[in-house]
């Protein structure tokens, strides 16, 4: 069998795809796509360099890829006005020989013009190496791409630590549905690409439909099967132009300074407390978890000792919600807690004297560069002379500058590792857009390994649950086996999706919020169990599927892979779904029931038996606090006569308004009920009882006199015609009873007030004045 440093001594090749200005037409650039040698077992770029990894040689390997691509595109005359654009593997980039490169293209024949794509992965793992590494491209007179902009929420606040000439949105991006995560991902790169003057170059252009969407997300350049396949020699029947790259920003030395010295000359500098930069602190904290995963937060801790069990609290929660997290100090560990990117600072290190906290996301930026003062007495009255900046770019100048410092994290990949399956699917290190092949569902190291694993990977092809494997130290996490069970639930062949992250599952009605859950859970090294709505085959017939995340760890808790496993619960669900619905609706029979037993259907008063119960139940209250409570009796004269004359719709008409009337004319905390015909009765609780009469004598004139104001009715004209309008003039009658002079109890109060309106009553006929 080849082995990966057999192909590294003269096997390897490169292919080229254009990219495309879409506004003229012209290719403008080709990227360079490795292979191996034609027909072996290691063609494809996936499986050599899972094979470079087991073999301890992948550096070796990524060098020979970029070698194969400068002579591939001067043999074959790619060169200027023609750009090439690289790939560097983000496990080798302070490693990566570009002094060789720049040799071998200065020996070309022509100008070769070269952009070097980098992905957010390499920044998360390795942020000083990738940085160092950006300062070298730029200083070869490179451009620099970021590469997979919207796989990943992280990419977006990387962008203005990388200052990328040229942002690569995601295939995922032009090939999915649009939905909210798109949006955020479009106004990012379209408001960076405004000011820095980036260029946008949209994956996966396949046919009308997705170049379409590329243009509607921004995009000036296309890349894809529908301009070309990946080919030795250039595209035919494309004319041929100049990409235009941003002049280069003006940046920052961050390995020279530290934040503070970085604040521009003529900053205001204020001087305080340890006390208020705490809470200073807290906010730039809360505002970065607001942010999300957008977003990337690097601070600084003098010493170890300054990072206490509270802030230990604070920051697992800052790196369960936010996109990247570091933290340097002196003693500080490569990991404060799990997570956390950290480094230890010499003493010397000018930041060792610093209180620094920055936020950077794509539309906030906000630091603390504070300098501590030398105090020597209590720790928290230590004073510190600081700045707070919302200047973009001094907040990415400081960032970089403590990122400069984070320690690497070391990739388990360049390590043979036993029992542990390399990469394998459509997307290479290189880049390259591949076809997996049938039969390479399972793992090399299922493949390969003894008796008890080729057992378990028998097991795991017989089991009715669909399995899959997702490696986690790839961009995109892509899935590199699945058996046979997660075939028949996704309607998906294993070729299918070997090598895509299973977002493809996912639509525009599945749930962010557990999208959300997933993603903190794969954050924090947790397991995960739940429910997500998946979408399964081409015509994406939906379908319930209930998840077991779990993930796995070498022997130095680095995290590899996660594996999943999955059960189609659609009947469950709609069963439950169901049930609930059921549930709801009977909910609701029973409070309209409720509804109509204690409302009076007309008015949406309290209906008698309602206001009975709640009078008692303010009696019980008024007892015991020593208050009154008063009852006002209301009838209407001349009701009669307004439904005789316009009939018994204009009465309800009448009694709609009266109702309205009384509710806007007493306190919240007063009864009002109808107790049917045209009668109606306002209770008033927690009354003074030196007062209480006289305040309710007081609110029934003011009750009477509202009541007395003229109504316009629908009703019959005066030639009896209907659908004409009348005005109306009724007056109450109201009797007043008041505890616990008048009675005692709710029947004996309303038998008074009864009594006392109906003494009401009998005056306003016989003419006396209300």
């Amino acid at each position: 069998m080849t082995s990966a440093h057999q192909v590294i001594e003269g096997g390897i090749r490169s292919v080229f795809q254009p990219i495309v200005d879409l506004d003229t037409g012209l290719v403008v650039a080709y990227e360079a796509l490795a292979r191996g040698p034609r027909g072996s077992s290691l063609e494809r770029p996936d499986l050599l360099f899972a094979v470079a990894r087991a073999e301890g040689v992948l550096a070796e390997l990524d060098e020979a890829c970029r070698a194969a691509a400068f002579r591939g595109a001067i043999e074959v005359g790619l060169l200027a006005p023609l750009t090439l654009f690289v790939n560097v593997e983000p496990e080798v980039l302070d490693s990566a020989p570009l002094d060789d490169l720049l040799a071998l293209a200065e020996g070309a024949p022509g100008h070769l013009q070269v952009v070097v794509e980098i992905t957010e992965r390499a920044l998360a793992n390795r942020p000083a190496e990738l940085l160092r590494t950006v300062d070298r491209v730029r200083e070869l007179g490179w451009g620099v791409a970021l590469d997979d902009v919207g796989a990943e929420s992280l990419s977006l606040a990387f962008m203005p630590l990388l200052r990328p000439d040229v942002v690569k949105l995601d295939l995922s991006l032009v090939q999915e549905r649009p939905g909210p995560a798109v949006a955020q991902i479009m106004n990012a790169v379209n408001a960076y690409a405004e000011s820095t003057g980036a260029r946008l170059l949209a994956e996966g252009i396949e046919d009308e439909h997705h170049l379409r969407t590329a243009r509607a997300l921004g995009a000036q350049l296309g890349q894809g099967w529908m301009f070309g396949r990946p080919q030795p020699g250039p595209a035919e029947g494309y004319g041929t132009g100049s990409l235009e790259l941003p002049a280069p920003a003006s940046g920052h030395d961050p390995g020279a300074t530290s934040p503070f010295a970085l604040l521009p000359v003529g900053t205001v500098l204020r001087r305080s407390p340890k006390a208020l930069l705490i809470e200073v602190s807290k906010q730039l904290e809360r505002e970065a978890m607001r942010l999300g995963e957008t977003a990337v937060v690097a601070s600084t801790f003098q010493e170890a000792r300054h990072f206490t069990p509270a802030t230990t609290g604070r920051y697992r929660d800052l790196v369960d919600r936010v996109g990247f997290v570091c933290a340097v100090g002196e003693d500080l560990p490569d990991e404060p807690v799990p997570g956390l990117r950290g480094a230890s600072l010499a003493p010397t290190d000018p930041v060792r004297g610093e209180w620094d906290v920055v936020v950077l996301a794509p539309h906030f930026s906000a630091a603390l560069l504070a300098r501590d003062l030398g105090d020597t007495g209590p720790d928290a009255d230590r004073m510190f002379e600081y700045a707070l900046t919302y200047s973009r770019g001094t907040v990415v100048a400081a960032a970089q500058a403590l990122l400069s410092r984070v320690a690497p994290r070391t990739t388990a990949s360049l390590r043979p590792q036993a029992g542990v399956a390399g990469p394998t699917g459509p997307t290479s290190p290189a880049g390259s857009p591949t076809t997996a092949q049938p039969g390479s569902a399972q793992p090399a190291a299922l493949r390969t390994t003894p008796t008890g694993e080729a057992l378990l990977h028998r097991a795991l092809a017989a089991t009715t649950s669909g399995v899959t494997i997702a490696d986690m130290r790839r961009p995109d996490q892509p899935l590199i086996y699945v058996n046979q069970a997660f075939e028949d639930l996704s309607g998906f062949r294993a070729e299918e999706v070997l090598g895509r992250n299973c977002r493809f599952l996912q639509g525009a009605d599945t749930d962010a919020a557990v999208l959300d859950e997933i993603r903190s859970a794969i954050r924090g090294r947790r397991e995960w169990r739940g429910t997500l709505l998946n979408h399964r085959g081409a015509d994406r017939e939906p379908w319930w599927n209930e998840i077991y995340l779990a993930p796995v760890l070498d022997g130095d808790g680095r995290l590899l892979q996660y594996i999943g496993v999955q059960n189609d619960v659609t009947a469950r669900v709609d069963a439950e779904r169901a049930l609930a619905q059921e549930r709801d609706r009977t909910k609701s029979y029973l409070a309209r029931i409720e509804q109509l037993a204690w409302t009076d259907p007309l008015t949406g008063l309290a209906n008698r038996r309602r206001v009975e119960e709640r009078v008692e139940t303010a009696l019980w209250d008024a007892r015991a606090g020593g208050h009154s409570l008063a009852l006002l009796f209301l009838d209407l004269d001349g009701f009669k006569a307004v439904n005789d004359d316009l009939g018994h719709a204009a009465g309800d008409e009448l009694l709609v308004a009266v109702a309205q009337r009384l509710r806007q004319h007493v306190r919240r905390t007063d009864l009002i009920a109808r107790l049917g015909g045209d009668e109606f009765l306002v209770a008033l609780p927690g009354l003074d009882p030196a007062a209480g009469r006289a305040e309710v004598e007081r609110v029934g004139d003011h009750l009477a006199a509202q009541v007395r104001q003229p109504v316009l009715l629908t009703g019959p004209t005066d030639g009896g015609t209907a659908g004409g309008q009348s005005e109306v003039q009724v007056v109450t009658s109201i009797g007043v009873s008041v505890y616990p002079g008048d009675g005692e109890t709710f029947g004996e109060l309303l038998h008074h007030a009864d009594q006392a309106m109906y003494v009401t009553k009998q005056a306003h006929r016989a003419g006396a004045p209300r």
